[in-house]
């Protein structure tokens, strides 16, 4: 027996890499050093600069108070650096899902209203829960269920309805309108509302955005700038542009002489402790909600982590990344925020700046949390409309139009789906819409995989290599058929697997052997192994033998649970096709 001292600093190792895997900051913080340390504090201030007008548009865009924003830009922050595995992953309000926070939540309460206030905090401890429930179970996989292409199609359609849910802002009248369609019907019918002062506010700001993000960014690389120093000035952008809405504003006085609408009184300090109320029917009425809000965030989440990692030549954990954004969003659930994810865009600029660990996120909170704490009477006469202008040129870059020709150009069936998705989110609501795409995509998935491509294959020259007679000058032999079938075997798929095998045979009197070659079957069920029993008879009665050949070792093991291959006989399982090929007499 090993003596307990020579144990003892393997099981400390085991300790600390248990402690540390769910406690990742113990692990930058132990081995962090100094030379970092310049990096992650520019990067936590560049993309605060960045996050507290984005924050405050956002939290607009989700129907809240502009400080609910700020809010949820420092617990969340701070619990997800602590927490989280990516060091560049910058968490906080993002667009898309502070629109699916108001179409949620807006169908139960009045924004503005306490009972709104309380639904959102609900909202936030639930999609939490959620996050972290499958993040400690290991339930992550279960996200693969939303494809690329409805993914897409949702960030696209969700984009041009953010975009145009601005409009009243930027006109500076009241547009209603539950869909896309009827909000731009409303804008075009109440043109001549059009507060001129308001509407010159956004154009102002929506020009000095786009320059800076399209023609400024070219000029100052030509101009020799470093990578970082390009970063720092585009970055700083939407601060720009709120300083400029909030100086023009208070000059003129335009929110008394001109009408233009503006944030008001932010009151100081940091975010009060809240205490989200768990009701059952609140809880149903929000669980759609939810589910799409995790669904769409950390997917996109995780994507943007690996993305950054993969540059640094890092890993994440994306089961721990779901145990951080779900503890990050049951943090805003209880300091007054709201449902948090990771940006992608601000993300970007956290890695472009310079981030290396979590200390810049944390440095991030630390900005956010002095501008809640001293300076938010500085934003009283920031115009609505700035912000509105923040939120449509951060989201229209989400409208992809490339995309859709590509995934066209590729496999028409993934195009049917973002088709699919893009009308249904934008005709029948944001739910709605990316239930359907998930929808449409297993039911294309099914419809795939329950036709399967099976190739009859014969031997390339005097190789042991089988190809598709139909693709490859190939050698064959009349009394023996080789089917390679190229997908897993399963309900859906075996009746089709039946009647083209039967057919192949009929098609051939001379043969006298099938060997299904199973190089490409990954998995076969219980109605495989029942329709595989019904074949064997059936060719038998046909007099052809059945052989298998190149079977996985999983398949194997599966089949050997079975009283299948006592039917087929061990003398008619091989293991290559070759050794299949040349046992029936199929030599040069």
């Amino acid at each position: 027996m090993m003596p307990v001292s020579a144990r003892q600093p393997g099981v400390q190792a085991a300790l600390l890499m248990m402690i540390t895997r769910y406690l990742p900051f113990l692990n930058w913080l132990r081995t962090y050093r100094l030379e970092h340390l310049p990096s992650d504090i520019v990067a936590g201030i560049v993309t605060a600069i960045m996050l507290i007008p984005q924050s405050m548009a956002y939290a607009q865009l989700a129907g809240l108070p502009p400080q609910v924003g700020l809010y949820a830009s420092v617990a969340p922050l701070i619990v997800y650096a602590l927490l989280g595995t990516s060091g560049q992953l910058s968490v906080g309000p993002v667009a898309i899902t502070s629109l699916l926070v108001f179409n949620g939540v807006s169908a139960l309460a009045v924004p503005g209203t306490e009972r709104y206030f309380q639904l959102v905090l609900l909202l936030a401890f639930m999609v939490g829960a959620i996050k972290l429930a499958l993040g400690i179970f290991r339930l992550g996989v279960i996200l693969n269920f939303i494809s690329h292409p409805v993914l897409a199609a949702f960030t696209s359609a969700s984009a041009l309805i953010i975009a145009v849910g601005q409009l009243k802002y930027i006109l500076g009248y009241r547009i209603g309108g539950e869909h896309i369609y009827e909000t731009i019907a409303q804008a075009i019918a109440g043109l001549s509302q059009t507060n001129v002062a308001t509407l010159v506010i956004g154009l102002a700001s929506i020009g000095l955005l786009l320059f800076f993000r399209q023609g400024l960014r070219p000029l100052l690389r030509r101009a020799g700038l470093s990578p970082l120093a390009v970063t720092l000035i585009v970055s700083g952008a939407p601060l720009l542009a709120v300083i400029f809405g909030i100086l023009v504003a208070q000059a003129f006085r335009l929110d008394q002489v001109a009408g233009v609408a503006v944030v008001g009184t932010i009151p100081p300090g940091l975010s009060p402790i809240s205490s989200p109320v768990l009701t059952i029917a609140d809880a149903q009425a929000l669980l759609p909600t939810a589910l799409t809000i995790v669904l769409v965030s950390v997917v996109e989440s995780i994507a943007v982590a690996k993305a950054l990692a993969s540059k640094r030549r890092q890993a994440i954990d994306p089961d721990q990344e779901l145990v951080a954004l779900g503890a990050a969003n049951i943090a805003a659930g209880f300091f007054s925020g709201y449902p948090v994810t990771g940006g992608f865009a601000r993300s970007v600029v956290n890695a472009q700046a310079g981030a290396i660990t979590g200390l810049a996120s944390l440095i991030t909170a630390a900005m956010i949390a002095l501008i809640l704490l001293f300076f938010t009477s500085v934003f009283y006469y920031l115009p609505q409309a700035v912000l509105a202008a923040t939120v449509i040129v951060a989201v229209i870059g989400l409208v992809d139009l490339h995309e859709p020709q590509q995934i066209w150009r590729t496999n028409r069936g993934d195009a049917f789906t973002w088709l699919i998705t893009f009308v249904a989110v934008l005709a029948l609501g944001i739910e709605t819409g990316i239930f359907a795409g998930v929808a449409s995509a297993l039911i294309l998935y099914l419809w795939r995989t329950s036709r399967p491509h099976i190739a009859i294959v014969g031997r390339l020259g005097n190789s042991e290599v089988y190809r598709n007679v139909e693709r490859h000058p190939v050698k064959t032999w009349p009394h023996v058929v080789a089917v390679r079938v190229d997908e897993s075997i399963y309900f859906a798929n075996t009746r089709y697997l039946e009647q083209t095998l039967l057919r192949i045979v009929a098609e051939r009197p001379e043969v006298k052997h099938l060997v299904l070659i199973g190089s490409a079957i990954n998995f076969i069920d219980s109605s495989a192994l029942h329709t595989l029993h019904n074949l064997i008879d059936g060719l038998r009665d046909a007099g052809v033998e059945f052989h298998l050949a190149d079977i996985k070792g999983p398949v194997m093991d599966r089949l050997k649970r079975s009283e299948l291959l006592d039917k087929i006989g061990q003398d008619h399982i091989h293991l290559t096709t070759h050794s299949a090929m040349l046992a029936l007499g199929c030599r040069d």
